[in-house]
């Protein structure tokens, strides 16, 4: 299957009604699309854990326009088989098979604190040249200042 809507007519032949009763489901199977339009975008929901998810996400069931219950978990497993070549992976399945990187372990506590008074704008270019942040300079400030590392902008 390539697109949330051949997965949502599947649904509808499978299950009645039409293939908009099952749409949203499949669009956020799919979601991780947005990020990486490659079959590796499924390790974020395509597992069991996933259709769990589904679960919390849409409820329990859906009521499709013919009038029948469906469990979401159903169509979360169709999803996922049509996707896995008929198998239903779990996260660990996904997961085990990331190559390992440097970068993914051994991480360390920042012990640099912004120094009150400073330029808060030096302090974010400084930060996105060491690649720290790829934050834009309103959402780092933010981010800045709930983590209490510089002080609130004061107007003048």
């Amino acid at each position: 299957m390539a697109h949330p809507l051949h997965h949502s007519a599947s649904s509808a032949r499978r299950f009645g009604g039409v293939t908009n009763d099952y749409q949203a489901i499949h669009n956020w199977f799919d979601a991780s699309k947005e990020h990486m339009a490659y079959f590796t975008h499924r390790a974020l929901r395509h597992h069991t854990q996933g259709i769990f998810e589904a679960e919390r996400v849409f409820g329990p069931s859906v009521t499709n326009s013919a009038g029948r219950v469906i469990p979401v978990r159903w169509i979360g497993e169709q999803h996922v088989k049509e996707d896995c070549r008929g198998r239903i992976p779990s996260l660990c399945d996904w997961l085990g098979r990331i190559k390992p990187e440097g970068w993914m372990a051994n991480g360390h506590i920042d012990a640099e604190t912004t120094q009150a008074g400073s330029d808060p704008l030096a302090d974010w270019i400084r930060a996105v040249a060491a690649r720290q942040t790829i934050l834009g300079f309103e959402e780092w400030l933010q981010k800045a200042q709930i983590e209490n590392l510089v002080d609130t902008p004061t107007a003048e």
